[in-house]
């Protein structure tokens, strides 16, 4: 896929690292410009330095929703609008709701729900000024069914996918598209100390019909194509990228078993 992002800015959080990263080297390298918004200044300052004039990194706290209107004013500023945002920034957890500890359920929750809506909240008065824009926002197929142990982020996630839902048919009046894109295993730092696991990491595979972790590469991909006019029918939805995991009903292969025997 070969998109041409000439003259289109974006803001990206989480962008520092992972997929956000993936979408912000695919920008760059396709003449588009972006501002990411991280707390991670290293990876950030490392990114701008290969390409200095079409990105710049603002340090954001997605909880804070003034640092991100910050950074989309920076955007309009250096840049001189904004087009849409893709909005990556997000953490884990693990804990079931009996034994996590209640500082950790709202951690969670505002950096992956409420971290979107402040994106959001910050960025479509400037994408009102482009007359339109599109959002996507990275959800998850954990908020699409449930996991063992992560009641948090289980609920975070799937609070994305309606919120999009919702900015969707809110926004779609003025040209603002929003839509979800919910990975399954991809092989990013935020997945990197549950898949160092063996044991964890060879149940994955076991479950994923294509046999292996996505790359933040192929969700970037997915992701630009929801930025790119040849999207422009699609919104209010989620669009799953998961090698097929979500494809199962978690029953048995009962036709392995039987060769097996």
């Amino acid at each position: 896929m070969d998109i041409d992002f000439s003259e289109k800015v974006y803001l990206v959080t989480g962008g520092a690292s992972g997929i956000g990263a993936a979408v912000v080297h695919y920008l760059a390298e396709h003449n588009g410009c972006a501002v990411i918004a991280d707390i991670n200044d290293q990876d950030g300052e490392a990114l701008v330095a290969q390409y200095p004039q079409q990105l710049r990194y603002v340090k954001a706290d997605v909880t804070q929703l003034a640092q991100l209107e910050a950074a989309c004013e920076a955007a309009e500023k250096i840049f001189g609008g904004l087009d849409g945002a893709v909005n990556s920034a997000g953490i884990g957890s693990l804990g079931t709701v009996a034994d996590m500890p209640t500082e950790e359920w709202h951690k969670v929750i505002s950096v992956d729900l409420h971290g979107v809506f402040n994106a959001c909240r910050a960025a479509i008065p400037l994408l009102r000024r482009r007359d339109g824009g599109t959002i996507v926002n990275i959800a998850s197929l954990s908020g699409m069914r449930a996991d063992y142990g992560f009641a948090a982020y289980n609920a975070a996630k799937a609070g994305v996918i309606n919120l999009t839902r919702t900015l969707a048919l809110d926004h779609a009046q003025e040209n603002i598209r929003a839509t979800a894109v919910c990975p399954g295993y991809i092989a990013t730092p935020l997945t990197a100390a549950a898949g160092s696991v063996d044991a964890i990491h060879d149940n994955w595979l076991e479950r994923i019909p294509l046999a292996r972790p996505g790359t933040a590469e192929e969700v970037a991909q997915l992701i630009v194509f929801l930025l790119s006019p040849a999207s422009s029918y699609i919104t209010g939805t989620e669009i799953v990228i998961d090698g097929g995991l979500g494809s199962s009903n978690n029953q048995p292969n009962i036709p392995s078993i039987f060769a097996a025997m």
